[in-house]
């Protein structure tokens, strides 16, 4: 079944101490062509019937995401895509 993700991110003004760890520790692992990481939230809804993405707009508007700090992305997965990615 087709499925909705929402993507939550801190704006790009907002500074993100959480991605600046991460950032400050790649040097350490040998990484040193990485410039800036931010953090972020991946939040998939399941509709029962369709999907349905004007209300899961709604949903990350008013419940997922914090519109004064952080910013949101809405689209559709199909069933048959991976939903996410591991090595």
């Amino acid at each position: 079944m087709p499925r909705v993700v929402v993507d939550v991110m801190l704006k790009p003004e907002i500074l993100d101490p959480q991605g600046q760890a991460v950032a400050n520790a790649l040097p350490r692992m040998g990484v040193s062509d990485v410039s800036a990481v931010r953090i972020g939230r991946r939040i998939e809804i399941e509709f029962t019937g369709e999907p349905d993405l004007e209300r899961a707009r709604e949903i990350a508007d008013k419940l997922l995401a914090n519109p004064v700090i952080e910013d949101f992305t809405v689209r559709l997965v199909k069933a048959d895509e991976p939903t996410e990615a591991h090595s």
